[in-house]
């Protein structure tokens, strides 16, 4: 049994409405509507001070304690309104995934903030089995980090998880996304066996740093929170292989993943994966899709026949822009299958976009 001061719909101290914003998260995955869609919308709390965010290289290198102090003045000065709960990002960098399984961790001083695997010279079979590391120092770190944040955000803020570039994605940080395209067609059968392994990665991954991270009695937060277990899946690699390889590879073990996670949101990232829309349409488990144009590629307002197509198909969608822009396109889509990501200037201009939308629903 988890005690009241833990439990996920109790009231946190940068959240003292989570219970309101739990019972339209729980609306939202049932496809329904309470009176108004869900709607994130934080804004900064005047007079308060913010501290400077940690990046990917100092959560590697630096100081833990620091880190995650840092975190809670931040969210301190933030006014999370509506369904936007207040949760601290953990993550080492978008292949951490593939250096937790033993690739080299890379950093160039032109790459701003942002890190790389190295890739596994030589055969396919070479990389192989890919597995876990349980004694890699940096996957003993992040276990290490999500216990001491667990513990000091108790009561204050949640965790969340990790950049999940699991799947083909991890085989593409192991071996290169040029050279997993080669492999891909020459060793298909080899495909098979690396793709195996690597989606019995993600459950050791995701099982661990839900312990660790005491996610189990909180609540999980990573953009969209569920008292049952939610996550962002990807697959970016995706961009660069058809629909019979996406089917084949990549829609079982994100489906084997979404049933993990209990609420699964899709990273849908880019242009060049929009070919794969029938298949993350018709998917067993993936709740909500987010698409990511990318940039140079608009707005959400500029993809409402996209959105629309994918509610018809039974799916959710997550909505980014500003005040104005999720407005407009409050005005086309269905309410029960959207969610809103957006800002403010103050927390009352928040809570008036949060009033317009409960009239305009």
């Amino acid at each position: 049994m988890v005690s009241a001061a833990v439990h996920p719909s109790a009231p946190l101290a940068f959240k003292p409405d989570l219970a309101a914003a739990a019972r339209r998260w729980e609306a939202f995955y049932a496809g329904e509507i309470i009176d108004r869609p869900v709607v994130c919308v934080t804004a900064p709390r005047e007079g308060l001070p913010r501290a400077k965010d940690s990046d990917y290289r100092e959560r590697v290198y630096g100081d833990l304690d620091d880190i995650i102090e840092r975190a809670l003045v931040n969210a301190a000065a933030t006014y999370y309104g509506g369904e936007a709960v207040p949760a601290f990002w953990l993550s080492f960098g978008p292949d951490e995934i593939a250096v937790f399984c033993g690739a080299e961790l890379l950093w160039s001083p032109d790459s701003g903030n942002t890190n790389w695997s190295k890739p596994v010279a030589g055969d396919l079979s070479q990389s192989l089995p890919i597995a876990l590391r349980q004694e890699h120092p940096l996957w003993q770190r992040l276990l290490e980090f999500y216990r001491r944040a667990a513990a000091r955000l108790a009561g204050k803020m949640l965790v969340s998880s990790l950049d999940l570039h699991t799947n083909m994605d991890l085989l593409a940080a192991l071996r290169g996304p040029q050279q997993l395209c080669l492999d891909l067609v020459d060793s298909p059968e080899m495909i098979d066996r690396a793709m195996r392994d690597a989606r019995a990665v993600f459950p050791a991954v995701w099982n661990a740093i839900v312990k660790a991270g005491r996610m189990d009695e909180f609540g999980h937060c990573h953009t969209f929170y569920s008292r049952e277990g939610a996550a962002v899946l990807q697959c970016d690699f995706s961009a660069l292989i058809g629909p019979e390889m996406f089917r084949r590879w990549v829609l079982p073990a994100l489906e084997e993943e979404a049933a993990l996670v209990k609420h699964a949101l899709y990273h849908w990232d880019g242009p060049g994966a929009l070919v794969h829309a029938d298949a993350l349409i018709a998917s067993k488990g993936l709740h909500t899709l987010s698409y990511v144009p990318g940039d140079g590629h608009g707005g959400h307002s500029r993809y409402l026949d996209l959105f629309k197509r994918v509610q018809a198909g039974g799916k959710a969608v997550q909505i980014w822009g500003s005040p104005d822009e999720v407005k407009l396109i409050h005005r086309e889509l269905r309410p029960e299958k959207a969610f809103y990501c957006t800002w403010a200037r103050s927390p009352a201009e928040a809570d008036a976009l949060l009033a317009w939308f409960v009239q305009h629903t």
